[in-house]
């Protein structure tokens, strides 16, 4: 009996030992095959969908070829996995991508049952509703029997039918996994109302044939701190994906662009000498070149920068700073010291 006992305990350490060096090594394996798979949301404006070249680009592709610049000094060392919300968390837990950048919320579930692992928010957001103008609604709750698109397999889902429940109303949810098909569905008229993250909504909006034919409604009905994954199991990779994201932020709270990082290397802030790798030490504690902030803001900019290019006020989104703003700007955006 007391055999069986310690052969039964043995297995389970095998089986334990065997889980971890599964999930372990994913930058070995990133580098022995020369690019990082990155899962990306199919098609979202201002977040990740390819131009007109098909050319990658958006809030999420940047924080991806940051980190490809952290890894390899290069900002294209990327395959990207185009993903829908129902097969996203599948392809980060079966290995498919390396990591995740494709408006994610991190959650107690998805980083316990699933087995995931967020890093640093890389855009703090929030539900919303998006509507016809000539819908004549002015507030979400006259959406009483209203039929709503959304996505499956997302926060938004069960976010709405709350919503709906806590205010006495009833919804008719139309359920489409593709975020462009759900698109294309709410512009043709298939549902009142199409619900998701505030910013997706602001990017769906913008691609709409007639843009200001469409509004925003004011309720924000949840919390939905958005960014990258990685799986559980291997704290090396969280830590260069955490430290890629930081990297953006820590850049713009220090002042570097990629316009003056190049004169920011003659700075005497210890601060600086250290983000940009001019005091050595970050870039061994991370097993990666001194340089790779330098590189990364060189390449890919500051968080400001990377923000006012894809979904900022400038942009066909429009989207304010609000929450996205760094700390010292009453925003959420703040980062551990890089020492």
């Amino acid at each position: 009996m007391k055999l069986a006992r310690i052969m039964f305990v043995a297995a389970l350490l095998t089986v334990f030992l065997c889980a971890g060096m599964a999930t372990a090594g994913t930058l070995e394996d990133v580098k022995a095959k020369g690019y990082i798979s990155v899962g990306v949301n199919e098609g979202l404006f201002g977040f990740s969908k390819p131009d007109e070249k098909g050319v990658w680009k958006g809030l999420d592709v940047d924080t991806a070829r940051a980190i490809s610049v952290a890894v390899f000094g290069a900002p294209d060392k990327i395959k990207f996995v185009p993903l829908t919300a129902k097969t996203r968390f599948t392809a980060l837990q079966s290995g498919e991508i390396d990591v995740l950048t494709r408006n994610a919320t991190r959650t107690l579930g998805r980083e316990t049952a699933l087995g995931l692992n967020f890093v640093q928010t890389n855009y703090y957001d929030g539900q919303g509703f998006l509507i016809p103008k000539s819908l004549g609604v002015k507030s979400a709750k006259e959406l009483d029997g209203a039929t709503v698109c959304v996505l499956p397999g997302t926060t938004t889902e069960l976010n709405a039918a709350d919503y709906f429940r806590a205010n006495g109303m009833t919804m008719k949810p139309v359920v489409i996994e593709s975020t462009p098909e759900l698109a294309k569905a709410f512009f043709a008229g298939r549902c009142d109302c199409l619900t998701s993250d505030a910013s997706q909504l602001a990017g769906t909006r913008a691609v709409a044939p007639n843009p200001d034919d469409y509004i925003i409604l004011p309720e924000i009905i949840s919390r939905e701190p958005l960014g990258p994954a990685v799986r559980h199991g291997d704290d090396k990779w969280y830590d260069i994906v955490d430290f890629a994201t930081k990297a953006l932020i820590e850049a713009e709270y220090l002042g570097i662009t990629s316009k003056n990082v190049d004169e920011m290397l003659k700075s005497t802030d210890p601060k600086i000498q250290r983000f940009l790798g001019v005091s050595a030490g970050n870039g061994k504690a991370l097993g990666l070149d001194e340089k790779w902030a330098y590189n990364i803001v060189k390449m890919v900019g500051n968080y400001g920068e990377v923000f006012e290019r894809n979904v900022g006020v400038n942009t066909p989104l429009k989207i304010e700073r609000g929450l996205n703003a760094l700390w010292t700007d009453g925003g959420l955006m703040y980062t551990p010291p890089f020492k």
